[in-house]
């Protein structure tokens, strides 16, 4: 069977394209009972930012935390305060941020129609009803989160999405200019997450024409961005983000997301910098996105954190790895279908312990 998953409805890209947020979501207000949930990266919460979030005084403002990367237990959190504010459902759930908080936004729009804990849907095509509609504003470019059909999260067992059809954003406002001020540390490596989801989407055994076809063009212009710093960069990255996810929702990551994983969840390291710190040690799979990678560290002036691993008990270590070889679709795309004849628990607890 071939895979008919669901994309992002509606896109609106361009400098200063955020000033329509307020338009869009009136369209979707039908009376001046429903109310819109906005959840903000608390980073904006004391810059002047906050004054261009177009909330009303009907809305609800959470600003939320990514300090740690979201968990199962603050999904269930946000979506009580929403149920805690109004006795009725909002119009939209509108996510501002990086990520994570897309991440969130997202999870929230699910579990606020669907019973239980979001710990509960962790897996692929759990959810039985649709989102709430729910809209991406990214602040930071690189994970794709605005366009694929997962919220990474962190639960009690494992960090694990929930994949669904339901999970994709209803509408995106990419503006370039959102991203201007951030940090060069976070924007290389939030910028680094899509670069290694080319790499294991163009390398991988799931690569078809569709994936190809936007994974190439997200390549380009993350070379564009990281290599030969070109003007319009932030535009360039914002369209590599979106690109790259859209490159991997028919297709797969690989070997450094697999182990990426395990190492945020026992160590609670960013995505981002998690799967930097992993790609580093993958020269033997990945040789020239490896080689590639240090090329743009180096013209950014950027060190890795080391050691992360050292003094990891051995019980947490071996956690590590279980959480990494459950993600058995990352090591098929990576090494084909006998990839388990070719990756022993041994060989991963020697990768950890050199990062």
């Amino acid at each position: 069977m071939f895979r008919n998953f669901k994309v992002v409805s509606h896109v609106i890209f361009g400098r200063g394209c955020f000033n329509q947020l307020d338009d869009i979501l009136s369209k979707k207000k039908e009376s001046d009972r429903e109310f819109v949930v906005f959840l903000v990266d608390d980073v904006f919460e004391d810059k002047p930012f906050r004054e261009r979030i177009p909330a009303r005084s009907r809305d609800f403002l959470l600003w939320v935390n990514v300090d740690e990367e979201p968990k199962t237990s603050y999904v269930d959190e946000l979506k009580q305060k929403v149920v805690d504010f109004s006795d009725h459902l909002p119009a939209a759930v509108v996510g501002i941020g990086g990520g994570s908080t897309l991440d969130l936004a997202k999870a929230v729009s699910l579990m606020l129609t669907n019973p239980g804990s979001s710990a509960d849907y962790q897996g692929w095509d759990l959810i039985k009803n649709p989102a709430v509609y729910h809209v991406a504003v990214p602040t930071l470019s690189g994970t794709g989160a605005e366009v694929s059909r997962t919220t990474v999260l962190t639960g009690p067992d494992r960090k694990l999405g929930i994949n669904s059809d339901h999970t994709v954003f209803d509408q995106v406002v990419l503006d370039p200019e959102l991203i201007s001020d951030v940090p060069t540390e976070q924007w290389f490596y939030t910028g680094m997450d899509c670069y290694i989801h080319c790499v294991e989407s163009l390398t991988g055994h799931y690569l078809n024409a569709f994936s190809q076809a936007y994974g190439e063009k997200a390549m380009e212009l993350c070379r564009d961005v990281f290599l030969n710093q070109t003007s319009e960069s932030n535009d360039k990255l914002m369209m590599a983000s979106y690109f790259g996810g859209m490159s991997i929702a028919y297709s797969q990551v690989g070997i450094c997301h697999a182990l990426s994983y395990g190492l945020s969840y026992l160590l609670g390291i960013h995505h981002g910098i998690g799967n930097s710190i992993v790609f580093d040690q993958l020269e033997e799979f990945y040789p020239d996105g490896v080689r590639e990678f240090r090329q743009m560290m180096e013209i950014h002036g950027i060190e890795l954190p080391r050691n992360v691993t050292a003094g990891v008990e051995e019980d947490r270590l071996e956690k590590m790895i279980d959480v990494a070889l459950f993600l058995e679709p990352l090591w098929e795309n990576a090494l084909g279908v006998s990839w388990k004849q070719q990756v022993s628990r041994e060989r991963l607890r020697e990768l950890y312990l050199r990062m």
